[in-house]
Formats: C-alpha cells, structure tokens, sequence
C-alpha cells in the first residue's frame, strides 16, 4: 500500500513516517526507509535521521505482509462450549489471539489447531477460526468458527449486532451516572497513530458503548474504583477502553489508555468477557455462555472491599 502525505511540520524522517502510517513503529520506519520505501519529493532518502522540511511531499511505500501459517501446538484451553460448528474458549489474559509480528507461536490460533487440526483453512488463512478477538491482556470469552458455513453464520451475526457481548470491567474512578450509554467515534488518535482515540464522527466509525454499575470502591490511599458491566453494541478496536478513558474513568490496569503506573497491584488490563449470547448455527433458540472472573481480579475485588 502506497501512503502519501503533506508534512506540515519539519522533523526526522523516520519520525514522521511512523506518525503518519497507521500501525507503523518507528523502528519499522527506520526499516521501510532503509531498504528504499521512503521518497520525499520524488527523491528516495535512506537516512533516518534524515531533516525533513515542513511542505515537502512524503510518499511511503509499506509492503503488504506475507500471509502466515499458523502451526499447531499443544497448549491448553480453556472450552466452555463444543459442537461440530463451534468452539467456545475462555481466554487467559496475556495470550495473543492470532499470530503476528513478535508473536509467531503461544497464540490462541496456535492453541486450537492444536486441539483440532482440521481448523486450517477456515475463514481467513491467517486467522483459522477467528470471527472476533480479544486484546491480549483481556480475558474471556471468544468464539471460533470450526468450518466455513458456521464462519460465515457468526460473522454476519456480528454484523447485525445479534450477537450480545457482555464485558465486566474494573474502572479507575467513578462514572457520572451509574447507568450510561456512551455514543462516540472512534478512530486513530491524530497525535499517536499507534493509538485509538475519540474523534470528530467524520474521521472515525461510531461506536456505542452501555455499561451499569456493579459495585463502587473508596480507599484511602487506593482511591476511587468501579466494578461495571458493560454491553458492547458495536465492535471498533479498543472500544472498552477508549471510551471509558474518554469518561475520565480508565480500565484499570490499562497502562496505553489509562494510567501509566496501575493504581492497583496489577499486571494486565481488569477487563474480562464475561458472557456472550447468541443462536449457534444451525440452532433455533438462543444459549448464554459464561466464564467466571479470573482469580486474579476476584482476589483484587476482595481486597478492595476489604
């Protein structure tokens, strides 16, 4: 994919192509323009160091990546659910769902062709299975999709929102109202490309947001927590956690959307999928599926209430 940009404002060049492309590092950048991909001004510049004009045109050619084939492995799972269309897995915090750069193996991809082999090919070559995902460090529940009718079952499911996702979420500080509905573009922060962030609605994909409180928490010393449900209405990436930072009330934990050092004692972001209701292909009445809250943050609740 070619990107093409207008500098408004003089820097280094590999700064200014990792700001610019989404999902680029900038050592990524410092790849690109090393091995040609970068011109500025016609002229292909393979110095990252390199000071660029404010006005100058900055073209940057990002290859697109080599489809991956995932490989099984023999790692355990968590199955709340099987049947011949669909697998039901509660997902530990920590592990990533598909392979991708820096993370080749230890996937959940990896896991479930371990348990079923007969998962390669289904839906995307380098996604077998997937229809949705979970941020690595959220735990819960996901489905996967054991061949291509019941892939194509769920994806158009999710589409039409007939799929109902329930998260419960521990928030640094205290919402406004203890019910809410939080209806806010999302899209790529225009300071850190890297992130998602809350946009004007002409630069982003609306996104809705519903979330109840469960429980309110004040310690000295510890501060002010929430304990929310939240039901998610649309699917854009990093919804939870943009929108509740949009609130001023963090996923606690989340050390990209919230606060650099935890308020608590944690080590992953406390947000959990906790049930997830749908009709499976191929069924007429709608199941609930649920998994419990990891020890981890049920110990955390105790010792807020203690």
């Amino acid at each position: 994919m070619v990107h093409t940009f207008q500098i408004p404002n003089p820097d280094r060049l590999d700064r200014l192509v990792a700001a610019a492309v989404p999902d680029v590092s900038r050592s990524q950048a410092q790849r690109l323009i090393e091995a040609g991909l970068v011109t500025v001004n016609g002229s292909v510049v393979v110095k990252a160091s390199q000071a660029v004009p404010a006005g100058a045109e900055l073209i940057v050619e990002v290859p697109a990546p080599a489809p991956a084939t995932a490989l099984a492995e023999d790692i355990p799972l968590d199955i709340i659910y099987e049947d011949g269309d669909v697998l039901v897995v509660n997902k530990p915090a920590g592990m990533v769902v598909h392979p991708a750069v820096g993370h080749a193996s230890g996937t959940l991809v990896n896991a479930v062709l371990g348990h079923d082999p007969d998962l390669e090919g289904v839906g995307d070559e380098a996604r077998p299975g997937i229809v949705h995902r979970l941020d690595k460090d959220t735990s819960g529940l996901i489905l996967i999709a054991k061949n291509d009718r019941a892939h194509r079952d769920l994806q158009s499911k999710f589409a039409d929102r007939r799929i109902v996702k329930i998260y419960h979420a521990l928030l640094d500080g205290w919402p406004p109202t203890d019910t809410g509905r939080i209806e806010a573009a999302i899209g790529r922060d225009l300071k850190d490309r890297q992130r998602m962030a809350v946009v004007p609605a002409a630069k982003g994909r609306m996104a809705i947001t519903e979330y109840k409180v469960l429980e309110r928490f004040e310690n000295r010393g510890r501060g002010r927590h929430t304990w929310v449900e939240v039901n998610l209405l649309t699917g854009r990436t990093h919804q939870i956690r943009v929108h509740f930072a949009y609130l001023r009330c963090p996923i606690t934990g989340d050390t990209v959307y919230g606060h650099a050092k935890p308020s608590l004692a944690v080590t992953r972001q406390c947000l959990h999928a906790a049930r997830l209701t749908l009709t499976l292909p191929g069924k007429r009445k709608p199941v609930t599926f649920e998994a419990p809250l990891p020890p981890e943050i049920e110990h955390l609740f105790e010792s807020l209430r203690g």
